[in-house]
């Protein structure tokens, strides 16, 4: 048996961002992150800028140097400033964009749903190669400036935390209609709407069921066919492509990141 698994072995692989639509989903269905959302955030007119920011936060917390984790944690922090609101309203609670359970949330929503769909793809993970991921994923944490006691100690405590927080999740009007611009943007290269209908069955099939309702989500027993071997053919093919196909975006983003920070220095 080899070495066991760890987060640099699995953050790469571009099939993980098939998982992106499930974790913002899940983030916005949070009642205070998605107050915060609707109030301060036009991500949805341009869900691709949303997703490289998203990603490059990704790579550069498993994969970069200090200097570029120190980078996107000052992106970060300058797009959450004006993120708060002090007094509960109809549509939400009081929220701060740096309140560190808000972020752990966030985070948590990065590493379930990157797991999943590497498990979907390449199968089950062995335990050993799971808790090291599970450890080694607590930078997407800790990048966000949670304090390490806030992130579960093992992915048992993780579970008990997952489980808590799911029931706690609320749909509200606005941002079931953030998630249908989202999901619907017109503001996207031709190449990206053609293959949008693929993404919205896929981060449909990956949701909790009750989010999925929540969000209005259609589903049937057709779309669960479609999805179900959409997931047996990426599972049978994806793993084969070259590792240079597979890291392409991880690789590309990252050399953004560096040649800004460069540029800036």
């Amino acid at each position: 048996m080899g070495r066991p698994l760890g987060a640099r072995d699995v953050g790469a692989e571009a099939v993980l961002v098939a998982g992106g639509g499930r974790a913002i989903l899940l983030q916005i269905a949070h009642p205070a992150v998605g107050r915060g959302v609707v109030d301060h955030s036009d991500f949805a007119a341009d869900p691709l800028r949303r997703l490289r920011a998203t990603l490059t936060f990704a790579y550069a917390a498993v994969y970069g140097s200090p200097d570029e984790v120190l980078a996107v944690q000052r992106a970060v922090n300058h797009a959450h400033a004006p993120v708060h609101a002090a007094d509960a309203a109809p549509d939400g609670p009081a929220y701060n964009a740096f309140d560190p359970h808000l972020q752990l949330w966030v985070a948590a929503t990065l590493y379930d749903s990157a797991v999943t769909v590497y498990e979907r793809t390449f199968g089950p993970i062995d335990a050993e190669s799971a808790d090291r991921i599970f450890q080694e994923y607590s930078v997407l944490g800790t990048a966000l400036q949670v304090p390490p006691h806030l992130w579960p100690k093992d992915r048992h405590e993780f579970a008990a935390y997952w489980a808590e927080t799911l029931p706690t999740l609320r749909v509200t009007p606005a941002t079931r209609a953030v998630a249908y611009q989202l999901l619907h943007s017109r503001n996207l290269p031709l190449w990206l709407r053609v293959v949008m209908p693929v993404a919205r069955l896929v981060t449909a099939g990956l949701l909790p069921t009750r989010v999925r309702v929540e969000f209005g989500l259609p589903w049937n027993a057709r779309r669960q066919r479609r999805f179900d071997r959409l997931m047996r053919l990426t599972a049978s093919v994806y793993p084969y492509l070259p590792g240079w196909l597979r890291h392409r975006p991880r690789n590309i983003l990252l050399g953004r990141l560096r040649r800004s920070i460069r540029a800036a220095a």
